[in-house]
């Protein structure tokens, strides 16, 4: 009996608690951050180690670099998606076809490969557009409305014949004066700028205005008014629209611009002064010699 309970207390007795390395094992365990590594983190990494050391080969990445632009080409090729033509509002047949020359684009095109800033930027970079706004119109339809300038003035400069709008802006180039008889010419050096007072002259001209072949500017600080007679009227640079209507007015009182008058000059309004021409004066000499004799 005694040797049995000898040998039963020799047997080591197992330990249930954990080891230190299972017990931090456990402790970590508990942790909500560390299981959420364990579960989500780890699997995670593993999965994109897997995936790093696919796409380290070069056929690997060219085969999905392939694959990405076929669906893309598939997808911007859907007939939904297709522009087949082009229509320009707000514009004369001449604008039209300027706008269309600066956007050649060969239809039917993908809207995806339209950069609709860039062309309206080109389209209002053409003298006649004051404005313009592209979208593309359900049905595969590039509209273009623009703003076209209306010309007011024809503008003779060193490199021919102009067309100015409202503001002094060069819309395009005529070849002769007869192709916009209807407008008013002007010419001289800072016409442009001073192209409101230019028109108010014009504007002033009232019975007179047939007879107008233009306004010149002279030295940039005041205005001439040349006659289709090729009579020549000077005025000053303060209130020329003012002495302009006083030279009209005296035209039509005491019918000035009807006789031998070649020059009427309006720079000193107080002191108006005639100029006759060559032939008036040589018959007026030729009087006074003859009542001399």
């Amino acid at each position: 009996m005694r040797s049995l309970n000898l040998r039963k207390s020799a047997t080591p007795r197992h330990d249930p608690a954990p080891s230190r390395w299972g017990y931090r094992y456990q402790r970590l365990m508990l942790t909500p951050g560390f299981r959420r590594m364990v579960r989500v983190g780890v699997p995670l990494v593993i999965v994109g180690g897997l995936i790093a050391g696919w796409a380290a080969r070069d056929s690997n990445r060219q085969m999905v670099a392939d694959a990405y632009s076929d669906m893309k080409s598939q997808i911007q090729q859907r007939d939904e998606f297709m522009v087949k033509l082009m229509a320009v509002d707000g514009a004369d047949d001449t604008l039209s076809g300027d706008i269309r020359t600066v956007l050649p684009i060969e239809f039917p095109v993908s809207s995806f490969d339209l950069d609709l800033e860039e062309m309206r930027l080109t389209v209002a970079a053409l003298p006649a557009v004051a404005d313009a706004a592209l979208r593309v119109r359900p049905g595969g339809i590039l509209q273009v409305n623009v703003s076209q300038r209306q010309p007011v003035a024809v503008f003779r400069s060193a490199d021919g014949l102009k067309l100015l709008d409202a503001q002094g802006v060069l819309v395009q180039s005529i070849v002769a004066r007869s192709d916009r008889a209807d407008l008013p010419l002007i010419t001289g050096d800072g016409a442009r700028d001073a192209l409101a007072e230019g028109l108010a002259i014009y504007r002033a001209a009232g019975p007179m205005a047939d007879k107008m072949r233009g306004v010149v500017r002279m030295g940039e600080r005041r205005w001439d008014v040349i006659l289709d007679s090729g009579q020549r009227i000077l005025l000053p640079s303060v209130d020329p629209v003012v002495a302009f209507e006083r030279v009209v007015a005296m035209a039509q009182a005491q019918e000035l611009l009807e006789r031998d008058v070649a020059v009427v000059d309006m720079r000193h309004p107080a002191r108006p002064t005639i100029r006759m021409n060559q032939q008036a004066v040589a018959n007026l000499r030729q009087t006074g010699v003859t009542q001399e004799q």
